[in-house]
């Protein structure tokens, strides 16, 4: 066998040996950093995100919560500080947590809180309600999904958003473990 062959099979296996041991702990209710969810098949950072030149409110397991233009439940995540000018989410958190990108005024439709933009990753506006830095969910695969409720992936708690902009910090049996 070649040296890049064995290169390739040694990686491939301590891969494999560090995704058994991220479901099989890590910290908090929902598994921690490390736990069982993949992104969701989006081709990666801020471009996955549908523009979020709207933003609506939808029933979910959790209530009423903001979702952006593909009726995706979105997240704030409490390492941000309101009014910030960045998101502390940059990296490999921006794979499973892509921000709500926008190229105009977003548009609402029963979202009451106020709506804005920052400088967000690549040169694109990422929408901030309130505030805050918006997110969805790579783990979400539908709309009404809110298995990132609660996550505490990537050093700081993830919670959905009520049409007021205050976060919705209550669980459900929905929530999910990973990133």
């Amino acid at each position: 066998m070649s040296t890049n062959k064995i290169a390739i099979a040694v990686a491939g296996a301590a891969l494999a040996g560090l995704a058994l041991a991220g479901c099989s702990g890590g910290t908090g209710a929902t598994g921690g950093a490390y736990g069982t969810t993949s992104p969701r098949a989006t081709g990666g950072g801020a471009s996955a995100t549908p523009d979020g030149n709207s933003l609506t409110t939808a029933q979910t397991s959790l209530g009423t919560v903001v979702v952006d233009s593909a009726g995706m439940a979105v997240y704030v995540f409490d390492k941000d500080t309101k009014g910030e000018t960045a998101s502390t989410c940059t990296g490999q958190c921006l794979t499973y947590w892509p921000p709500v990108t926008t190229s105009s005024t977003p548009m609402l439709s029963g979202v009451t809180g106020t709506v804005g933009t920052i400088a967000g990753p690549n040169g694109t506006k990422q929408v901030t309600l309130d505030g805050l830095p918006l997110y969805t969910y790579g783990g979400d695969q539908k709309p009404g999904d809110v298995t990132g409720q609660g996550n505490t992936g990537f050093g700081a708690a993830w919670w959905v958003v009520g049409a007021d902009g205050a976060k919705i910090t209550k669980s459900s049996a929905a929530t999910g473990s990973g990133y």
